[in-house]
């Protein structure tokens, strides 16, 4: 049976004509996909032929909402299950300008950040593209409003799911899909470079949201294995140039772990390391199993790199109190 959700519009437009529909007949189930049907006998502008037809060899079933918390301020988090039985974590932030969601790309990780509870219980398997919509349409329902603004920033890395990932931008930008700005899409990644050139090389101007955390070697390949294979300078380099093609400035994340990167003397070696781009400083956020405090140094690590004219903001943490801040979202069960 095909899951219409990991269909590209051209791909469901291939799919109906097979049936010997005409091509408008897609167009008509991606619109009422996106308006909220969650069966073929809810599109009324379907016939009654069509509609059964597609329950024999099609589905459109979202990802279960197996467990939802909500934050006193705002913050939702809801754990998705797949039909495999692999769930996710995805949440929902409010802003004055609006919400945001905040997505999984991967089941687990690879990566197994030292201070992050996403590769804790190891690495399952990629998402695929309708699970990505999936989440994203969970949480538009939680909402009640539409979603215009996408960070993939939940568990997983995403350029390690490379290919699932452009499909899912490619859908969410394009004018026939959900049509959000690329603008209001940011992805990170804690940096794969010839990943990272290969999405700027896409078309699709997205924030690149580059997890750096320690400016020297050493400290980073601590905290980030990926060091020893993607070391901080190249990694860097691939920012500069993701710039250069798309002259979209980067963000890089700096999470701040006492005693371990919050030194003034990490200050200077990073800003000695950068020469643009936009700095957020993150408190560390506490993960069960990890001995990680956050760095008592912020306010002057920050003032240290203003001095040396780098743009700097300090994070304002949400979701605190249900692990659903940076670096807390994990695979999960619903008895986890």
């Amino acid at each position: 049976m095909t899951d219409l959700w990991d269909l590209t519009l051209d791909e469901l437009k291939a799919f109906a004509a097979a049936q010997g529909w005409p091509e408008y007949r897609a167009k008509q189930i991606r619109e009422r996909m996106y308006a909220g049907a969650d069966s073929f006998g809810a599109m009324s502008s379907l016939s009654k032929p069509m509609r059964e037809r597609l329950s024999e060899i099609a589905s459109i079933n979202l990802p279960a909402a197996l467990k939802t918390q909500k934050a006193p301020d705002g913050t939702a988090k809801i754990l998705f299950g797949f039909a495999d039985g692999v769930s996710v974590e995805s949440v929902l932030m409010r802003y004055k300008y609006g919400p945001v969601a905040c997505l999984s790309t991967q089941a687990g990780c690879r990566m197994s950040c030292a201070f992050c509870a996403s590769g804790a219980e190891g690495f399952t398997r990629n998402l695929t593209m309708g699970e990505m919509l999936g989440q994203l349409m969970g949480l538009k329902r939680a909402a009640g409003a539409e979603i215009r603004r996408i960070v993939l920033m939940g568990t997983g890395e995403p350029l390690d799911n490379f290919d699932n990932v452009l499909r899912f931008l490619r859908e969410v930008t394009s004018k026939d899909g959900l049509d959000i700005s690329a603008r209001h899409i940011t992805v990170s990644t804690c940096g794969i470079p010839d990943r990272i050139l290969e999405l700027a090389k896409s078309g699709l101007p997205v924030t690149l949201s580059v997890s750096l955390h320690a400016a020297d070697g050493e400290t980073r390949s601590r905290l980030m294995p990926v060091n020893r294979k993607y070391g901080v300078d190249d990694v860097i380099k691939a920012a500069e140039e993701y710039f250069r093609i798309t002259s979209r400035r980067v963000s890089y994340e700096y999470i701040m772990i006492d005693g371990v990167n919050d030194s003034i003397e990490h200050a200077v070696m990073l800003a000695d390391k950068l020469r643009g781009g936009h700095i957020n400083l993150i408190g560390c956020n506490p993960v069960k199993g990890k001995d990680f405090k956050p760095g008592k140094n912020i306010k002057q690590f920050a003032e240290r790199l203003e001095l040396r004219g780098l743009t700097v903001t300090i994070r304002r943490g949400l979701g605190h109190g249900i692990e659903a801040a940076c670096g807390q979202l994990r695979q999960l069960t619903t008895n986890s």
